[in-house]
């Protein structure tokens, strides 16, 4: 079990690298192919596009092969369709690689997580969170390798290729420490069926998800405008919100899995989306650049945890579905990472950005109050309060 645990840990570590290193140099491609904004623009969002259809269509692939197969095969492909973006001569070729890119990334996302949640079953105890907690930090790992190659003027193209190659090394450790999951026939569910009945409840956990990750959105995309434009901060200091969101987010996923043995799955979700809305609640009547801060900080702590929960217990309504159930969650809940800055932004046009940043603290104590969703029969059985 230690090894498979180590397994599924490595597919979080790798996963949240590449991303973060595709994002490091995102800059250095749209200067090397002379793109403007509004051209970036459409391979960003190819490599969206990706991502959802590879969450909404190719994570049910999970299901009828195993999480563990299909874990293997696309954490393998990753390291493969990462380094080609790097490689695009032109807008077209660079969309088509991302998209590429982002299939197998979404795909992936469904495969670890479900595989995560067979792997905490086994284990009997939490531990989802720390999972989370490896992906925040291969994130982090992923940025600082794409600006260590930036600064020494090594090129998009060597750089992914050199994180690439260590993405195949870690899928190629996590292939064979993996914990098998055997796959299951597809069938139809029958009228009555608690599966279909289930069906509105995988749709609410992914809108608690969306919640979450427009707040995630608001802090990448806003925080330091906020901070800079609004509270008259320096830039070097504007950067700090973001900066105390990703630090909390990391530190709260660390320390999750024991808040869920103390607080139990509705305790943490219930206290993490107070948190969550406090702190930036409070930093916005404050209106003070530290005060900004540290609510940005205090949001990320708050919503370090739900996501975990959410998928956990999804994964757990139908445990031989769980990649179809994560599917579902996943899918509308990126609809939040991808609309939720672009919602603020349409309402800071209208109302002033300080106003339009109350829409995640709205959303957490949405979330606070939708934590009794996470008392599901099977969920409490897999995570003891």
């Amino acid at each position: 079990m230690l090894r498979a645990r180590i397994a599924t840990s490595l597919a979080f570590l790798l996963f949240g690298t590449s991303l973060g290193v595709w994002t490091a140099r995102i800059p250095a491609v749209k200067e090397r192919l002379e793109l403007s904004d509004g051209r970036l623009s459409l391979a960003l969002l190819a490599f969206a596009a990706g991502c959802i259809l590879g969450m909404a269509l190719l994570g049910r692939l999970t299901d009828r092969f195993g999480s563990s197969r299909v874990l293997v095969v696309t954490a393998l492909l990753e390291g493969l369709l990462l380094v080609p973006p790097g490689y695009s001569t032109s807008l077209v070729t660079l969309s088509i690689a991302v998209f590429c890119f982002g299939a197998v990334h979404g795909t992936l996302n469904i495969a670890m997580n479900a595989n995560a949640v067979e792997v905490q079953r086994a284990w009997g105890s939490p531990i989802m969170s720390s999972f989370h907690a490896i992906y925040s930090i291969g994130g982090f790992l992923g940025a600082i390798a794409g600006s260590v190659f930036a600064h020494h003027g090594v090129g998009v193209g060597p750089t992914l290729l050199a994180v690439g190659a260590v993405v195949l090394v870690l899928a190629g450790w996590a292939a064979v420490w993996v914990l098998p999951v055997p796959g299951v026939p597809a069938e139809r569910p029958e009228p009555g069926d608690t599966r279909t009945a289930g069906s509105s409840l995988l749709v609410f956990f992914g809108i608690l998800v969306l919640c979450t990750l427009v707040g995630e959105g608001a802090a990448a995309d806003w925080s330091a405008v906020y901070l800079r434009d609004n509270l008259d901060s320096e830039p070097g200091f504007a950067a700090y919100g973001y900066a105390a969101f990703s630090i909390m987010m990391t530190v709260g996923r660390i320390f999750g899995d024991r808040l869920v043995r103390i607080l139990g799955p509705v305790g943490l979700v219930r206290l993490g989306g107070l948190i969550a809305a406090a702190g930036l609640g409070a930093a916005l009547v404050i209106n003070h650049p530290i005060a900004g801060v540290i609510g940005f900080g205090l949001l990320g702590i708050g919503l370090s945890g739900i996501a975990p929960q959410v998928f956990s217990a999804a994964g757990n309504l139908d445990p031989q579905r769980s990649g179809r159930a994560l599917s579902m969650v996943v899918s509308i809940g990126y609809l939040g990472f991808l609309l939720g800055p672009i919602l603020i932004g349409t309402a800071a046009s209208v109302v002033g950005l300080p106003t339009a940043l109350w829409i995640p603290v709205l959303l957490a104590v949405f979330v606070a109050l939708s934590g009794n969703a996470m008392r599901t029969p099977r969920a409490a059985a897999s995570h003891p309060a």
